[in-house]
């Protein structure tokens, strides 16, 4: 395809801020997402920081030649909440995410160095477009259960830690988000089509917000979705709570059985991410010269190792990024470079860590 801009091009400094801010738009909501359904104390801000380190990492892999930004898996979700499930402790949970990350991007290494030694005619044997197709569509549907619990919660909770809000009024607001998620994924233009989660999130919070404020003024809880209470002791600046910090408290009760617990609940899902990076660059490639699919998976495995030790999450390149390179005609690699530089910025800006964490579980999921 005719691209405005190419893969070595420089766009002005405005232009490149604009175009990184869209990148970080299309990006933002599954990133955000996946430590949000995993809980456990996972930061979402931190989550978005390792993100662009990992990114960073797979431009530095590829040798600053494949724009696409690294996100949240959202394939290793049930491999996040094994982790959690099989340790002794939250902390010693925070190790298994590193651990995890450490062996599925270790397949990636692996499976990298095969392609550099024997090309890749094996890959495309082993991964036709009739296995990408389904196991890429497995790990959107995998998620079904998360949707459908989660959509009757709000973030206000009671003594007995369950939500307060009213199931019913929490299923509204998440309908209105999907709803509008739908609607600007099928018939939206340009922008909009770009970012249908973005403008879904913001209007599944206006519902929620107002039903909130009615429950304020009336005193009525069961109306009260979101917490607004956070917001009063909101720093300016606020350091993302990084995986490791708590890893390191949790090491002591680490042992081999929980290692071969998290390989086990990891390894595999790598092999069916594989399948993802292989459909996201075979798009890719489509639209910019081929960097390399050895360099690709060394900068998608390491980069994955590098995000996870900051934020927890396992990383992978994303359809939303390709797709935005596809769509708009902008393969510089400059701007998914200050994409990366902005969301390690971002991650520390106190009033928006704020906001993702009052997002309720009905609208996010």
């Amino acid at each position: 395809m005719k691209l405005i801009y190419g893969v070595k091009d420089k766009p002005s400094f405005g232009k490149v801020i604009v175009f990184a801010l869209q990148q970080l738009l299309a990006i933002l909501a599954a990133t955000i997402a996946v430590p949000a359904i995993v809980q456990n104390g996972m930061s979402q801000s931190a989550a978005l920081f390792g993100a662009g380190i990992g990114t960073l990492v797979y431009l530095l892999f590829t040798k600053f030649k494949s724009p696409v930004f690294l996100g949240s898996s959202f394939a290793f979700i049930g491999s996040m909440l094994a982790a959690f499930a099989g340790a002794a402790s939250a902390k010693a949970g925070y190790v298994g995410l590193i651990l995890g990350a450490a062996f599925a991007g270790l397949v990636y290494v692996v499976i990298a160095i095969a392609v550099k030694l024997v090309g890749v005619g094996w890959v495309n044997k082993l991964m036709p477009a009739v296995v990408i197709g389904p196991t890429v569509s497995i790990i959107g549907l995998s998620l079904a259960a998360n949707a459908v619990s989660d959509i009757t919660k709000g973030k206000v909770l009671d003594g007995d830690g369950n939500s307060a809000a009213n199931p019913l009024i929490c299923l509204v607001c998440g309908l209105i988000t999907l709803l509008v998620v739908t609607i600007c994924s099928v018939y939206g233009k340009k922008m909009v089509k770009l970012i249908p989660f973005i403008i879904g999130i913001l209007a599944g919070y206006a519902a929620a917000a107002i039903f909130t404020v009615i429950g304020i003024a009336t005193d009525n809880q069961s109306l009260q979705i979101i917490n607004f209470e956070v917001f009063k002791n909101m720093s300016i600046v606020a350091v993302p709570d990084f995986t490791f910090f708590e890893a390191a408290k949790g090491l002591k009760e680490i042992n081999g059985q929980y290692i071969a617990t998290v390989a086990v609940a990891y390894i595999p899902v790598a092999f069916v991410v594989f399948a993802e990076h292989i459909a996201d660059h075979k798009n890719l490639s489509s639209v910019i010269e081929k960097p390399g699919l050895h360099r690709t998976l060394l900068g998608d495995g390491v980069g994955s190792i590098a995000g996870a030790l900051f934020g927890g999450c396992p990383n992978t390149t994303y359809g939303e990024s390709v797709g935005c390179v596809a769509i708009t005609g902008n393969a510089s690699v400059v701007t998914i470079f200050a994409t990366a530089i902005l969301a390690i910025i971002i991650s520390f800006f106190g009033p928006f860590v704020t906001f993702l964490s009052t997002i309720p579980n009905c609208v996010m999921g």
